[in-house]
């Protein structure tokens, strides 16, 4: 089956064209260099590059893979969560698409679509697993027992992950996305350095990142008070350490308590060395089984979104030719 996948959810707009879980393009265009500016993603100046660009990407992936329009079997695009307004762009266009070429529509929330990069692996993961979603805007542990059977064991309570690094990187001058200026400078600093507070370490799997967002920046004033030079590396490596530390001890917890041995981390952060570096060691003679996906697969793309549409449809096969836009659908939410 030749399946379009569509991912316009926040500042990359992506097109994927997969036959079966074989990824036969997956383009992207982001639009970091236009919301540095800011130090954040515009919502309306994201739309808008999103408009710009689209038809552009599914013209140049029917042109590099030698397909027609009408070789499209299934379109697979994401419908929820995200911003609203970018949502609407691949939606419309794929309710457009799929109207002209007669064929069905799958709307995919965009965290399936993190877990279903691993389904694009040459190994695809058996059920049941837990995964740890930890993104700009998502940090959360679900417990996957089949195709679409999910439940949310514990997410954050306010700050994503992300979130926190992109924060916390503004604050330090380092500039937007924060996540891998952060990680780049931590590698020149000691994680031993400064102890950052590990919020709700043995409240279940719930998290907080605020409050470790709040110890930075009032380090941060406290120094410049005094006018001592910010320690910028030191202060990275251990406010990473205090992040990784605390997703690695719940999501390898998470396992241990539901005697589940396969962990799928999936998002922009798990792109992360040291977050790796650190599920590795604390999983390390648990016989528990962490998995990433590719660099390409761990941020926003549309190979992710055409894979769990590909499942969804080859589930339940089911159309959704009214499809709307749900910037804050849960997971757990089936349509």
């Amino acid at each position: 089956m030749i399946t379009l996948g569509i991912e316009t959810s926040c500042d990359e707009t992506s097109i994927a064209l997969l036959k079966d879980t074989q990824i036969l393009f997956n383009g992207v265009s982001s639009q970091i260099k236009h919301h540095q500016h800011f130090g954040g993603v515009v919502p309306e100046l994201a739309s808008r590059k999103h408009t710009e660009i689209i038809h552009y990407l599914i013209e140049k992936a029917l042109k590099e893979t030698a397909l027609n329009f009408s070789d499209i079997q299934l379109c697979a695009s994401t419908h929820a969560p995200g911003l609203e307004g970018s949502l609407l762009i691949g939606v419309s266009v794929a309710k457009a698409l799929t109207a002209l070429l007669d064929i069905p529509l799958v709307g995919v929330h965009h965290l399936w679509g993190h877990l279903y990069a691993h389904f694009l692996t040459e190994t695809p993961p058996e059920f049941p697993f837990i995964g740890l979603i930890v993104s700009g805007g998502h940090t959360m542990i679900v417990k996957v027992t089949g195709h679409y059977a999910v439940q949310i064991l514990g997410q954050t309570r306010d700050d994503a992950a992300g979130e926190a690094f992109d924060k916390v990187a503004r604050y330090l001058e380092l500039g937007y996305p924060g996540g891998p200026k952060i990680e780049a400078l931590a590698r020149e600093g000691n994680p031993k350095a400064i102890h950052f507070p590990r919020a709700m370490k043995n409240e279940g799997y719930e998290f907080s990142f605020s409050g470790l967002k709040t110890a930075v920046i009032q380090y941060i004033q406290a120094l410049k008070k005094t006018d001592t030079p910010l320690p910028k590396a030191d202060i990275c490596a251990s406010f990473q350490k205090a992040v990784t530390d605390i997703l690695a001890y719940k999501s390898i917890k998470a396992c241990r308590d539901c005697a589940i041995k396969t962990l799928l981390v999936t998002g922009g952060v798990s792109a992360n060395q040291a977050l790796l570096a650190d599920l590795m060691a604390q999983s390390t003679g648990t016989n528990i089984q962490v998995l990433t996906p590719p660099p390409l697969l761990c941020t926003d793309n549309a190979a992710m979104i055409a894979a769990a549409g590909y499942y969804h449809f080859k589930t339940f096969s089911r159309s959704h030719p009214d499809l709307s836009a749900l910037p804050n659908l849960a997971i757990d939410a089936f349509i």
